[in-house]
């Protein structure tokens, strides 16, 4: 079941990508229709240079532009000797290469896993979980993030965040653009505001979509892989109960990112309800299926 969860992982990522590429080519090529008066041959290659960098870095460089936004430092093990020394069990028994540990310094409990493959992966940890969770519980967290790196789903979600927010960042910039172009240039300020409202509308749903493509199925497959390599269900149904009964919001949250965290981070409502456009599975239902573990 793993294996064929890594196999749909790694197919997922691919059409992104595919999807994402060709939204920035049609975007650049799109521009220069409207203020060039047509296409050419250069900016063809242009447009599918672009496209190509922007794909290349949303996957090479998405872990640290994930990192930056959570405002993340690295765990060094003079500071948190514990915190490594339990990851580093785990890898042993789970045969994965040790993640980067990095932690937020806020006093809300929560993690989360990035990265693009074992070799190249990150579990970030808030110290309010730290300072809150024993060892067990604490556990119980590392287990299900390493879980998330095993099963390529940090793959999965870290790409499809920062594309998302590329897409953000498009309508915004062709937003703002409105205002630089002047009300002396009617056609182009028409044009403009046209595809401002166009990528506006765009950028939600594409992410929202993505949030469907991506499943909670995840969740729940997290935890019980978990299970399996902590021997110990205990650890995490506490571990998840306390988190999602947290009443703090993690300051370093974004919506952007909120699918990469073990429960979603920004609305203490939202841990305790689900939808069809819930991130993850309610706390209930998977403490339910954690129980029924054996």
């Amino acid at each position: 079941m793993i294996l064929e969860a890594v196999r749909k992982n790694k197919i997922k990522t691919f059409f992104i990508a595919v999807l994402f590429f060709i939204f920035i080519f049609l975007f650049i090529c799109s521009l220069s229709y409207f203020f060039m008066g047509g296409f050419s041959e250069f900016i063809i290659i242009f447009a599918a240079a672009s496209a190509i960098i922007t794909s290349l870095i949303s996957y090479y460089q998405s872990d640290k532009i994930v990192l930056s936004l959570s405002n993340a430092r690295v765990a060094t093990r003079e500071e948190f000797l514990q915190l490594n020394n339990i990851l580093e069990g785990l890898c042993l028994g789970a045969g994965l290469p040790m993640p980067k540990l990095y932690v937020m310094d806020d006093s809300a409990m929560n993690a989360f896993a990035t990265g693009r493959n074992p070799e190249h992966s990150v579990i970030c940890v808030t110290t309010g979980l730290l300072n809150r969770l024993d060892k067990n519980e604490i556990e119980g967290v590392l287990a299900h993030e390493l879980s998330h790196i095993k099963n390529y789903d940090v793959l999965l979600q870290t790409v499809a965040v920062v594309m998302v927010g590329f897409v953000v960042i498009i309508a915004d910039i062709v937003s703002r653009s409105i205002h630089r172009s002047g009300d002396d240039d009617n056609k182009a300020s028409a044009i403009i505001m046209l595809l401002s409202f166009i990528f506006i509308i765009i950028a939600p749903i594409f992410g929202e979509l993505l949030k469907l493509l991506l499943s909670r199925n995840r969740e729940y497959l997290a935890d019980a892989s978990a299970v399996e390599l902590t021997r110990n269900n205990e650890g995490l149904i506490s571990a998840l109960r306390k988190i999602t009964e947290d009443t703090e919001a993690l300051e370093q949250a974004h919506k952007s990112t909120e699918s990469l965290y073990i429960i979603n981070p920004l609305v203490t409502e939202k841990k305790k309800k689900t939808s069809i456009w819930s991130t993850h599975p309610s706390t209930d239902d998977r403490i339910e299926r954690l129980i029924n573990i054996h």
